[in-house]
């Protein structure tokens, strides 16, 4: 037997397991974009590959976000409280800010470096590329809309994926993101890693930043609204998410692992018991319920079924035949073999198990 034991993590632990999550996301993925010049394919693939490592590290703790727009989502989709989106969302723009002020500093290493619009910051417009506003407001909100449908999807509890693939399809959904937008905003749809490093990037950025703060919040409410919509809730919603602010089941104690946190201890939860993945198949048309106990079925008894044989009588199934009469002895009249009865002679009745008796 495992000597592990499951525990509840604490707010504390959560807080630290989304600042460190925020600020390696932040740090890594404008980190490649600055070191390689903008590079698609590393700064694609770091942004997704940090999400997947610090998923997997800490995930079990906080259920991995790195994003206020993701925890947003979470919430309006049934998957978190309210009480705790202050602690989610503070964690993470204090990682974002950290590792934005780390980068500021380490990239002053190169000779001359002036972070005025090169922070690997969002932008839309003359401070960008050029991409008009409503258009790069309607593009972030339909990448993180997206981007959270994934997410609750994939940590559905009726979704059969491992627990072990969750993370790695939400990595590569974000670098799938990122090749898509890169080179018109430069991809956000996360407030935190705009905010992160464009409060170092100079005027123009900080101005712009209410864009990228604005369009991934209103991307992840429509996708947490809607999602329990379009595709149903796995479980009741969790108390105190949604737009109910309250109701729903009971909280529970959220065991520390990645699944059962995304699920915050629903009963049945993906990976938790009770779940499709490693429970009995579900039911299938027309065949029998297998979460049913089966109880053995009490044998009815047959209306034109023969009664119960006695024991031992002569001619029943499994009984010796009748045996003819001993030698010298005249058969009963009616008899098999035994001769007819005399005119005036009243034929005695057969004797149970005779030829043409009952």
């Amino acid at each position: 037997m495992s000597d592990i034991v499951e525990d509840t993590p604490t707010t504390g632990q959560k807080f630290t397991a989304e600042l460190l999550g925020t600020f390696v996301l932040v740090f890594f993925g404008c980190g490649a974009a600055l070191i390689s010049g903008g590079d698609y394919v590393a700064t694609g693939l770091t942004f997704g590959l940090t999400v997947v490592v610090m998923a997997y590290a800490v995930g079990r703790i906080s259920g991995g976000h790195f994003n206020p727009a993701v925890t947003l989502g979470a919430v309006l989709g049934g998957r978190l409280p309210w009480s705790q989106v202050g602690i989610y969302v503070a964690a993470q723009l204090v990682g974002g800010l950290v590792a934005g002020a780390v980068l500021f500093g380490l990239m002053h290493g190169f000779e001359g470096f002036d972070a005025e619009g090169r922070m690997a910051q969002n932008a839309y417009g003359d401070a960008g590329s050029g991409y008009a506003w409503w258009a790069a407001l309607l593009l972030e909100m339909v990448l993180t809309a997206v981007f959270l449908w994934v997410i609750l999807a994939v940590t559905d509890e009726r979704n059969q994926v491992n627990a072990v693939m969750g993370p790695l399809t939400i990595g590569l959904a974000l670098a799938m993101i990122h090749f898509a937008s890169m080179g018109a905003t430069g991809t956000s749809v996360n407030p935190a890693r705009s905010i992160g490093v464009g409060v170092f990037a100079g005027t123009d950025a900080i101005v712009q930043l209410w864009l990228f703060v604005v369009a991934p919040l209103l991307g992840a409410a429509v996708a947490g609204l809607t999602y329990p919509l379009l595709f149903g809730h796995g479980a009741a919603p969790v108390a105190g998410s949604g737009l109910s602010f309250g109701g729903g089941r009971k909280a529970q104690p959220v065991p520390g692992s990645y699944e059962a946190q995304w699920n915050q201890g629903q009963q049945g939860g993906w990976g938790q018991p009770g779940s499709p993945w490693g429970a009995p198949p579900q039911q299938q048309w027309g065949q029998p319920d297998p979460y049913q106990q089966q109880q053995p079925a009490q044998q009815q008894p047959d209306p034109y079924a023969a009664p119960p044989a006695q024991q031992g009588q002569p001619g029943q199934w499994g009984q010796p035949p009748q045996q003819p009469p001993a030698q010298g002895q005249p058969g009963q009249p009616g008899q098999w073999g035994a001769p007819p009865a005399q005119p005036g002679q009243t034929a005695q009745p057969g004797q149970p198990g005779h030829w043409g008796n009952p």
